[in-house]
């Protein structure tokens, strides 16, 4: 490795900054050849956006253990999810990064023992963009059915989504991993419609049942996955603001997969809406 990358604090030593980057255009010119890269406009460009991100540029490990100590919150959002994840993703259709709970430490320097609670958000049915395997996607009726409800299409590009029923492998196996505490299950309202819903609970590999997900893809891709098929609600659940009211088979489903995965489902996400939100409580 090259190490050459530039870093923020590169902004402020103005000749270190110039000599990294013309470095990295010349190695790129070698490998891809002339590309109309003009390296004077860029470092006038660069110099300019230094002096508007300085405000924002601080000691962030330092900032944010200054506020542990203080006894202050401190949120951290994950991007992308678990599957994505170059380590514990499926490689080689992942990012660059840990996108798991590891992230928190190694991105943000925030050692493990400082983790409170970790709240998985999960869909109440799977969805992929781009390539990779997904092994529960539905090619028919049913997943354009889930796509269209759930307006699963990117919304800078339109691109649609790949949808499937929920797969519990991959809940189970992200939930091992992260080591999650609670659930926030969003759009289980897009079910409403289907009069009954599949959950993957297992998949078939060579004759075997396998209930943990595989590292090899090769694996994977000759996978049968073994269904649990659930009786649906058919009834619009956007308004209902406590579990209680939620109909039974939709508590059912939700219970399933608290059951199967272990850990408590606190928040369902029932419509598009900020409110539109259940807090099932963790004593409940």
């Amino acid at each position: 490795a090259s190490r050459s990358g530039i870093r923020v604090h590169h902004l402020y030593h103005p000749a270190e900054f110039e000599k990294r980057l013309r470095t990295i255009v010349a190695a790129r010119y070698r490998r891809y050849g002339d590309f109309g890269y003009d390296v004077e406009e860029e470092l006038k460009r660069y110099q300019k956006l230094a002096e508007r991100l300085r405000p924002f540029v601080i000691d962030s490990v330092e900032f944010l253990h200054k506020e542990l100590r203080a006894g202050k919150r401190i949120l951290v959002e994950g991007a992308n999810a678990l599957m994505l994840d170059l380590d514990f993703g499926t490689y080689p259709y992942v990012t660059s990064s840990n996108t798991g709970i590891g992230g928190v430490c190694t991105g943000l320097g925030i050692p493990p023992s400082k983790i409170g609670s970790v709240i998985g958000v999960a869909k109440a049915y799977t969805t992929r963009v781009g390539g990779g395997p997904f092994p529960s996607e539905l090619l028919d009726a049913v997943g354009q059915k889930l796509r269209d409800v759930g307006a699963e299409y990117g919304v800078t590009t339109g691109r649609p989504r790949r949808c499937g029923w929920l797969d519990l492998v991959v809940l189970r196996y992200s939930t091992m991993i992260n080591g999650y505490t609670s659930i926030n299950l969003t759009k289980l309202d897009v079910l409403d419609v289907f009069d009954e819903i599949k959950v993957a609970v297992s998949y078939t590999i060579n004759g075997k049942e396998v209930t943990s997900f595989p590292a090899d893809l090769d694996d994977l891709a000759t996978a049968t996955v073994n269904y649990v098929t659930l009786p649906g609600w058919k009834q619009n659940i956007s308004k209902c603001r406590n579990f209680a009211e939620l109909p039974e088979n939709c508590q059912k489903y939700v219970r399933f997969i608290e059951k199967d995965i272990g850990v408590p489902v606190e928040w369902i996400g029932v419509g598009a809406g900020r409110e539109e939100m259940v807090a099932v409580g963790l004593a409940e």
